[in-house]
């Protein structure tokens, strides 16, 4: 694949404009522009540069364990607690902004950064933007800080179990479907996807699987946060919500094993559902760890920048 085709996916999966790429990539617009319609090459740097930006954003087919295992090993110093995050009100306000508004739009929300934080902190409400779209991100903000506490106030004892993620469903999906915090109780699918999801009559059952699963110690809690995820994606308890309460049970997951959680920014959105496919249609696990302890860097990154 040539860099003009590379770009060009790059556009697409990530649902960037030419002149953001071309800051990501810290060249002009019409440097981009060039590169893209084939006027001129881009030197050998700005090749890998490219290279990368388009392995980060579309994805890869396979990851072995020399590029995997020096990412997990670093992502498992990157320590962060409930009380950390949640006694600070800079720290907890930039992670409540930019993970309701990454999750969010995931999701299809039209808002953008600003319009996030208008709704949330400032209390507006907005006249171009749908009443569910601000539901979302009040909602969100308000079941991330439940989420907190929980953690907080639990301690040791915090288990991620039914009660748990009915909850968290519960205060996601509030005033937007009318069986917020229940099971589905039909068949759904993921359209463009390929994975099968669970038969609604097993839901129940599959959900107390993984809950019990979840009891049993292991030593390699990366693995566990991406094996947790792609199950609980495939199970879809809900009729709708399922990408962000599942989002939010992996922060859980991650700041009680200590660790700082790992936020799902919307550019890597392709790359991200492409891992989560793998890992539900092939057992393989290993590019969702990658994404995952690189996403936890973009949370270190985040929380650290001024």
């Amino acid at each position: 694949m040539n860099y003009s085709t590379q770009l060009k996916s790059i556009l697409n999966a990530s649902g960037w404009s030419q002149e953001q790429l071309a800051h990501n990539l810290n060249v002009s617009f019409a440097t981009l522009n060039s590169w893209i319609n084939d006027r001129s090459q881009p030197r050998a740097k700005a090749l890998l540069s490219i290279e990368k930006l388009y392995l980060d954003t579309v994805g890869v087919d396979s990851v072995d364990d020399a590029a995997l295992m020096p990412a997990k090993l670093a992502a498992l110093k990157l320590l962060a607690s409930p009380k950390s995050i949640s006694g600070s009100k800079e720290v907890l306000d930039k992670l409540t902004l930019y993970l309701t508004y990454h999750t969010n739009t995931i999701e299809g929300s039209t808002m953008t950064l600003s319009d996030v934080e208008d709704v949330i902190f400032d209390h507006k409400v907005l006249s171009n933007r749908t009443a569910i779209e601000q539901t979302e991100a009040r909602n969100h903000q308000a079941t991330l800080h439940w989420l907190l506490q929980e953690l907080v106030d639990k301690g040791n004892g915090f288990v991620i179990d039914e009660k748990l993620i009915l909850g968290i469903h519960l205060r996601l999906m509030n005033g937007i479907i009318s069986d917020a915090g229940q099971y589905r109780k039909h068949a759904v699918r993921i359209i463009g996807s390929h994975v099968a999801l669970a038969n609604w009559a097993k839901v129940p059952e599959l959900v107390a699987s993984l809950i019990d699963d979840l009891k049993s110690p292991s030593t390699d809690i990366i693995k566990v946060l991406a094996a947790t995820h792609a199950r609980f994606e495939k199970i879809h308890p809900f009729s709708d919500g399922n990408g962000r309460a599942g989002r939010l049970i992996l922060l859980a997951q991650a700041l009680k094993a200590g660790l700082i959680p790992p936020l799902v920014v919307k550019e890597r959105k392709h790359a991200y559902y492409k891992y989560l496919e793998l890992a539900q249609t092939k057992d393989d696990y290993m590019p969702l760890e990658l994404f995952i302890s690189e996403s936890m860097h973009f949370t270190q990154e985040l929380l650290n920048s001024k």
